[in-house]
């Protein structure tokens, strides 16, 4: 799939069909989080893959459709190695969303329910204390795909300065 394609198509489902999802595949979306940017090149985030099903299931706790994915992948923060953790592992998470779309996967980017239940989940998957668990993804084939319209980018774009149109 294209490049621009696989953006276009990148939307947040929250509905999945659970169905087996090959190794190869896994380990491509987890090297498109390995491969994104990081400030100062410190890198301080580590994944971790969940496709125990009873485990899964339990993370529905943190958002009910969670436990119809079929694998989900973990984002692990290192806030102590650098400040720019928050941009890192943002990055990392885009990076694997386009990565899963482009195998032809869902998923839907799972925090702010995570990190009101992050000192469970952190329990749940033997977390370290000073590590952090901020962004789950879990994955899965879409029961139905629907993108959401988005602004028109003549609406949104400035030449020079603010409110001056480009397009």
């Amino acid at each position: 799939m294209d490049f621009f394609e696989v953006v276009k198509k990148r939307c947040s489902i929250r509905e999945f069909e659970k169905i087996e999802i090959p190794k190869e595949d896994i380990i491509k979306i987890l090297d498109a989080g390995r491969l994104a940017p990081s400030g100062k090149n410190i890198q301080p985030r580590e994944f971790i893959v969940i496709d125990n099903k009873e485990m899964i299931e339990k993370l529905g706790k943190v958002q009910e459709f969670i436990s119809d994915a079929s694998v989900v992948i973990g984002i692990i923060a290192s806030p102590e190695e650098s400040k720019y953790y928050l941009e890192d592992i943002s990055a990392s998470a885009e990076n694997m969303l386009l990565a899963i779309t482009a195998c032809g996967y869902a998923s839907c980017w799972v925090e702010g329910t995570l990190l009101r239940n992050e000192d469970w989940v952190k329990k749940l998957l033997n977390i370290p204390e000073e590590k952090r668990i901020m962004i789950m993804l879990p994955i899965g084939k879409a029961k139905t795909q629907q993108t959401h319209p988005k602004k028109e980018l003549s609406g949104i774009v400035y030449h020079n300065q603010y409110g001056k149109k480009y397009l």
